[in-house]
This record gives C-alpha cells, sequence and structure tokens, in this order.
C-alpha cells in the first residue's frame, strides 16, 4: 500500500482560532517574525530587542497554526537556553513541547547531531554505539599518538597535547588548513607543520579504528552525511520542516552548512541574532555567516527588531553611534519608549589606581541610592583588567564575585615569580623554594629537596646556590638562579625591581614549558604594575597573601552570608545579562581594542562590536572610564581614549573631571 503524508503548513489555522493574542503581545516586529509564514527569514535582535520572546512565541504560532510538533527544529547553543525556551512556549500553548515523543526537536547542535549520525552511522561506517571524548579525553588520545611518533622528546619544541588540540580544533571550525592555523595563531610551530599533519592523520585514524568522536568530530561527521546522501539528507529535510535558530552570529562554518543542508526540501529557517553582537571569533564563530544569509538563501527577508526593553535612550544613542562605526553591518536603530536617563559618563583618570578608587566610591555612591550590589557591573576586555580595582574593593570591603578570566594569584607562573620573591626574603620558606628549584633544568624532585635541606638559617638562598655550580647536572642553571636571588636579596630594593628581575631570569624558562609563553609573560608584566603602589617587599608579600586579586565566582558557596554581591566581568562573558548600572573600565587605546588585534581589520571589527555589547549591558548608568598615565615594566605610558569613544560629542557621551579631596 502507498502511502502520502499530507503536509501540514503555516496557513492551517485562523488567527481567530488562536489561544495567543500575537498582535496584544508583541511589538509589530515580533509580530512580523514571529508569524512569519514559508521561506528563510533572518532576524536581526538588536540588544535588548525582546530576541527569546520572539523565537517563544514563534514555537508557539507555528504549533497553533497545526505544524506537527517533532517537524519543528529549534537549534541554540546550550542545552539549558533550548529548554528554557521550549518550557515557555509550552507555558503559552499549555501543551508538552519538551517530550520525549511528539514534542519539539532540537537542543545544541553537537547533541543534534550525536543523535542523527547514531541513526545513520552505517553509512559513515560507524557503530550506532560510537563513543563521544570530551576535551580531555581528545587532548589524552593526542598525546598517546605523539608519545607513539617520538614527538614528545627533551630536545624538540613541539606543543603540548592541548595546543595540539586547539590547533586542530581552529582548523576544523574556521574550515582552514592546518598550516593556516598554525601560521595564524602558533606561528613558533611551523617548523612542526609536516609532523602535526602526520599526527592528525594518526589522531584520525585512531579515532575511526576504536569507534570515537570529538566534539568537533559530529560537526564534520553530519555534514558528510548531509553532502555525500542525498536520500538522507531529503529524508531528514522532510522531517524537519521548520528550523529555528538562536545566535546565529556565532555560528561556525559547519554550523551553517549544516542548517543550509538541512532545509534543502524546504527552505524554512529562520535565523535569530545580531551582527553587532558577534564577538567570538576565537571560537571559530564566522561573522560572515549572518551577513551572507541573503545569499545563502535566496528571497529570504530580513526583519530588524530594534525597540529596546532595557536600556534608556541616552544609553542607546551611545550604543547606535559606536556600531555606527563598524564598516560592515546591518544598520538599525535602537530606541526605546522609556522616558528619562542621564547621559553615559566619560571619566578619564590620573592612573589606574585613581580608576580604581573611582569606581569603588561610584559604586558606594549607588549603593548608598538604593542599588543593589548584584545590579552593579564592572566590565573589562581582559581578565587582569581588574586586578588592581580587585585589592581596592577588598580593601573598602565591598563583595564581589568575578566572571571570566582566571585566579590571577593561583595561575602557575604567578605562583612561580612569587616564589622566587619568598625564597630571598625568607630562606626558610621550603615550599616556595622547592616551586622555586623544580623550575631548573636538570632538577627533579629528588635533587630539589636535596637542595632546599641546605637552605635556612641566616645564610642567604643565592649562596647557597652558588655552592652548587660545580654540579654537571644543574649547575648552570643553579648559577643563574643564584644570581637573580642575589639581585632580589639586596636592602631596600622595590617590589617592581625584584618582579622585573625575576621576569627576566624566568622567560626563558616560561618559553620552553608553556606553548602560550606570551600571554603569561604579559600577566606577569600586570604583576609588575600592580607592585607599584607597594613600598616594601613585606607588604607586596603580605597583601598578596592575605588579599590577593584572586576572587571569582567559584569561590562564592551557597552557605555565603552576604548574598548580594558586586559582579565584575569580562565582556565576552556579560554577553546576554544586563545591570542597572555598569562600569566599563580600561576603555584606552592598546587596551580596548588590544594592540593586537590593530594588525587586523576583523579583529578591530570585532573589538568594536565587543564595545557595543559592553555598552548595551546597562540599562540605568553607564560610565566609561581608562587610566590616563600607564605605568609599565618599561616604565610609565600616557593613554588616549579607546578609539572607539574618542571624539564623540558630549552631548552623547559627557565627559567628567574627576578632583582629589585633599586636607
Amino acid at each position: 500500500m502507498k502511502k502520502y503524508t499530507l503536509k501540514r503548513t503555516a496557513e492551517t489555522a485562523k488567527p481567530e482560532s488562536f489561544s495567543i493574542d500575537y498582535r496584544a503581545d508583541l511589538n509589530d516586529e515580533q509580530h512580523r517574525a514571529a508569524t512569519y509564514g514559508d521561506g528563510p527569514s533572518l532576524v536581526i535582535a538588536g540588544a535588548g530587542s525582546g530576541k527569546t520572546r520572539t523565537l517563544i512565541y514563534r514555537v508557539a504560532y507555528l504549533i497553533e497554526t497545526g505544524v506537527f510538533p517533532p517537524s519543528i527544529l529549534l537549534l541554540t547553543f546550550t542545552r539549558k537556553a533550548a529548554q528554557q525556551m521550549l518550557a515557555r512556549a509550552a507555558a503559552l500553548t499549555q501543551s508538552r513541547l519538551d517530550a520525549p515523543s511528539g514534542g519539539v526537536s532540537g537542543g545544541t547542535f553537537h547533541s543534534f547531531a550525536a543523535t542523527v549520525l547514531r541513526e545513520f552511522s552505517e553509512q559513515i561506517n560507524y557503530s550506532p554505539s560510537f563513543s563521544i571524548l570530551d576535551r580531555s579525553d581528545s587532548d589524552d588520545v593526542i598525546n598517546l599518538m605523539r608519545t607513539r611518533m617520538n614527538l614528545d622528546t627533551r630536545e624538540r619544541r613541539f606543543p603540548k597535547k592541548k595546543t595540539i588540540g586547539d590547533i586542530f580544533s581552529m582548523s576544523i571550525n574556521r574550515s582552514i588548513s592546518l598550516k593556516d592555523a598554525v601560521e595564524g595563531q602558533y606561528s613558533q610551530f611551523t617548523r612542526e607543520i609536516d609532523a602535526l599533519y602526520e599526527l592528525w592523520s594518526g589522531y584520525i585514524e585512531y579515532k575511526k579504528k576504536h569507534m570515537l568522536m570529538d566534539y568537533d568530530d559530529l560537526l564534520v561527521h553530519l555534514v558528510r552525511l548531509l553532502e555525500e546522501s542525498d536520500s538522507t539528507r531529503r529524508t531528514l529535510s522532510s522531517r524537519y520542516r521548520y528550523i529555528l535558530v538562536d545566535e546565529y552570529q556565532d555560528t561556525n562554518s559547519l554550523q551553517a552548512k549544516i542548517i543550509s543542508l538541512l532545509s534543502d526540501t524546504h527552505k524554512n529557517v529562520m535565523a535569530v541574532g545580531d551582527d553587532s553582537q558577534s564577538i567570538y571569533s576565537f571560537r571559530g564563530a564566522d561573522f560572515q555567516n549572518i551577513m551572507r544569509f541573503p545569499e545563502l538563501f535566496d528571497e529570504s527577508s530580513v526583519i530588524t527588531l530594534e525597540r529596546n526593553y532595557r536600556s534608556t535612550q541616552p544609553i542607546l544613542t551611545l550604543a547606535n553611534t559606536i556600531i555606527d562605526r563598524a564598516e560592515e553591518k546591518y544598520t538599525k536603530i535602537l530606541f526605546t519608549k522609556k522616558s528619562g536617563g542621564v547621559l553615559p559618563a566619560l571619566v578619564p583618570l590620573p592612573d589606574e589606581s585613581a580608576q580604581s578608587r573611582f569606581v569603588a566610591q561610584r559604586i558606594l555612591d549607588l549603593r548608598e541610592e538604593g542599588v543593589e550590589l548584584d545590579d552593579i557591573a564592572v566590565l573589562f576586555r581582559a581578565g587582569f583588567n581588574s586586578f588592581d580595582l580587585e585589592i581596592e574593593l577588598k580593601n573598602r570591603n565591598i563583595p564581589f564575585i568575578k566572571y571570566g578570566g582566571f585566579k590571577f594569584m593561583e595561575t602557575a607562573h604567578v605562583k612561580d615569580v612569587i616564589a622566587h620573591i619568598r625564597a630571598a626574603t625568607n630562606p626558610n620558606d621550603i615550599v616556595s623554594i622547592n616551586r622555586m628549584l623544580l623550575l631548573v633544568e636538570g632538577i627533579g624532585p629528588q635533587a630539589a629537596q636535596k637542595i632546599a635541606a641546605g637552605f635556612g638559617g641566616d645564610a642567604p638562598a643565592s649562596r647557597v646556590l652558588a655552592s652548587f655550580s660545580d654540579d654537571r647536572r644543574f649547575g648552570a642553571g643553579a648559577v643563574r638562579l643564584s644570581g637573580a636571588l642575589s639581585f632580589l636579596e639586596r636592602e631596600k630594593i622595590h617590589p617592581v625591581e625584584a618582579i622585573e628581575r625575576i621576569i627576566e631570569y624566568i622567560s626563558p624558562i616560561l618559553k620552553k614549558k608553556y606553548d602560550d609563553h606570551p600571554k603569561r609573560l604579559q600577566d606577569l608584566e600586570h604583576l609588575a604594575v600592580i607592585s607599584h603602589k607597594y613600598g616594601t617587599m613585606e607588604e607586596f608579600l603580605t597583601d598578596m597573601a592575605l588579599e590577593p586579586p584572586s576572587d571569582s565566582i567559584s569561590d562564592i558557596t551557597p552557605e555565603d552570608p552576604d548574598p548580594e554581591r558586586l559582579i565584575l566581568s569580562t565582556v565576552h562573558s556579560a554577553k546576554g545579562l544586563e545591570w542597572h548600572s555598569v562600569f566599563v573600565i580600561w576603555a584606552a587605546e592598546g587596551y580596548f581594542p588590544t594592540t593586537y588585534s590593530a594588525e587586523s581589520q576583523a579583529e578591530l571589527e570585532e573589538e568594536l562590536r565587543l564595545m557595543y555589547v559592553a555598552v548595551t549591558r546597562a540599562k540605568e548608568n553607564l560610565a566609561i572610564t581608562y587610566p590616563v598615565k600607564i605605568m609599565t615594566h618599561r616604565g610609565p605610558t600616557f593613554a588616549r581614549p579607546s578609539r572607539f569613544i574618542n571624539d564623540i560629542d558630549s552631548d552623547i557621551l559627557e565627559p567628567w573631571v574627576v578632583e582629589e579631596e585633599w586636607d
């Protein structure tokens, strides 16, 4: 018996039969997007314009017009986002849209790919029970192959397993050759490109032999399945008649290709995103995906959501001015129907210390005005930008949590530098001495313990080390270390001098030990900057031990007696969040944008979008600050405001003058 399926379309039901008043619940552009018919559409959702609400109502509308729920595919970047959207859509339609059977299909790109690949595994010569490697598993397999190929020898400067994994993943997600990935981001390994190709080939064979896939393989094999099997592509395209994609600006080239292939028979794709918030190229996101959508999908409609429900108009006017400087964009003018609002402030401060004191004092002012601490955020381009501020906040007993970046004082390279200073200051500090010794080439755990036994008493650490100068295994290294420590042991040495000397000593060690040594050296330079404010070594070491700039979100336990805490966050980690009052610090040329991004127009454009994201996190108050005089390990330099906010009219971005109060 031949079966024929009569497909349901979005025109089946009549508006009078809807349980939801879409016209009343949505503004005009949201309504147009949510009730769109068949065919491709791109929804450019400006910051705070109700993107998630629009997607939820789109799902509800399709259900109410008679679309079979499992034929709706909702793809997001986190499972939590998909579950929350489906739960809210279910509440609207009073149905089980997230049910295992009969519910809306979807989840993350990777989970969807895994489901499809298990179903059609035979077509790619895999078992349906293939295992999925997480990142640490992948690194271990890479290390196994690295060892088998004798690439982990002491004599050879070859990338470590994590770096190799990063290179492989970058090549896949950006759809570039392995050679381009190495030359673009890891140029120190250009001589090893042939070996990396051989290692990659072995890694692929190993996974195939043992029925393994890593995260990237899920996307690669799904694309392969859809491209090589016309029947499977048509089957899946017919199964998923309506495809909704959230945060489309964050898709990589493989994910965009999957969407195109899945919509082969119908082109019913609604991609929702904001080109102005495309800030994740380092993860492989391709900004051009959202820009080229109308080219990829013929006769697609572009719907722009411009009404903002988050910020005051003065903040939106500044955001519009900033993003207008982008060379490539979808033009949109954010507006709000809220009345009032104060002008955003541009606040130059004499130096970093003054910036920290200003931000801390304004936070206390806002708290007195009734703004809760957890409704205030300080945003910055990089994690280390907040270190000085963290110390100031601790001194003023302002509790905070930190998103993004890392625990500065707990990073290995920072702890190594501090260990050297402590060993020079206190020859009895065996813990620091042992850590310091293990960095010397030729000294292992047993030798370190033997040497450390000779420390203590009144003998300076440098003298103890000098006594091992004749040892053929590590004598040369001991002499170098002895010379560095003898400098630190001088009387009345300033902390910054000590740190600069240790940076000079430890730099060659970091280059051998870490693939990302340039970044770690930059961290150490900022440690030197922090030390400028201390008069003595004792003050510096005490503060670093008792009040280090190291708090992060993981430090806060549910039992914490003070749930109200200020938010410190990198801009990348702040995307999608909002606060009553926002401070954007270190908005200086060379820091935001970074010096490195100035070498590429594409990277500069992304830095501009990053500033836009930072500004649009604020609802009521926004202050952008930067220090005029910046201390570097080479001495003081004078900063200009970021090019992204420079020369903006004072009736859009109000200049502030901060004066010191003197007795």
